[in-house]
């Protein structure tokens, strides 16, 4: 553990993105920075997750939200950061594409399992749920969460379940955690400019799609364009 590396890491990107900043918005992402250099001396947080954390806290703090990170939801669930305006609370997950190496055979199905999971779970403790990841990665976001609760076919549900069922088995996700799932947002994150890419869930899907396809994959969860 380097601390004196993380504290200058952290800082230096701190002070590229308050640049023009007010005293309110400096303040804000400063305590964001100080609890992500506390959280790395305990062995919870790493360098390239918090520069992403970072980056989305600014982003957000921009739009007026007061942000914390490493937020405890339950007893079990931790999201990457949590922002509330008003009564409006914000939940950002980061997915950085990592892949352990127990799922070297099955990456995609792994993948795609991973991130409904997320979706399922954390969606319904906020008013509104984002996905965020950097632009050297893809997310293979299930189909079903494109559309409204009430629009989902209940074979797609059962499907999706039946996959992450191979995965989280402790607890297994719940066939109305799926249902009522909401996904609101996708953030790209371009980390070398300290930079957010808001993209709406159709636009990434007519992006993705292609790419699944060329990929050679061909699964029912997966749109297919």
């Amino acid at each position: 553990m380097d601390v004196e590396r993380f504290t200058a890491d952290v800082t230096d990107l701190s002070e590229r993105l308050i640049s023009g900043c007010s005293p309110d918005h400096i303040q804000r992402l400063n305590f964001v920075k100080e609890r992500l250099i506390a959280l790395y001396k305990r062995n919870i947080v790493k360098i390239n997750h918090s520069v992403m954390e970072l980056i989305c806290a600014m982003h957000l703090i921009r739009y007026g939200y007061h942000v914390d990170v490493e937020k405890q939801l339950t007893d079990s669930l931790v999201c990457d950061v949590f922002a509330t305006k008003g009564d409006g609370q914000v939940i950002i997950e980061i997915e950085t594409g990592f892949m352990p190496p127990e799922h070297a055979l099955d990456p995609f199905s792994y993948y795609v399992s991973r991130i409904a999971s997320k979706i399922s779970r954390y969606s319904k403790h906020a008013s509104e749920f984002i996905m965020a990841t950097p632009g050297v990665n893809l997310l293979p976001i299930p189909v079903l969460f494109s559309t409204a609760p009430r629009y989902r076919n209940s074979d797609e549900v059962k499907q999706l379940k039946s996959l992450c069922d191979q995965y989280y088995k402790s607890p297994q996700l719940e066939i109305l955690e799926i249902l009522n799932a909401r996904l609101h947002m996708i953030y790209v994150i371009n980390i070398d400019e300290g930079k957010v890419i808001e993209t709406d869930i159709d636009s990434y899907f007519r992006i993705l799609a292609p790419l699944i396809a060329l990929a050679g994959f061909r699964s029912g969860i997966i749109r297919r364009e």
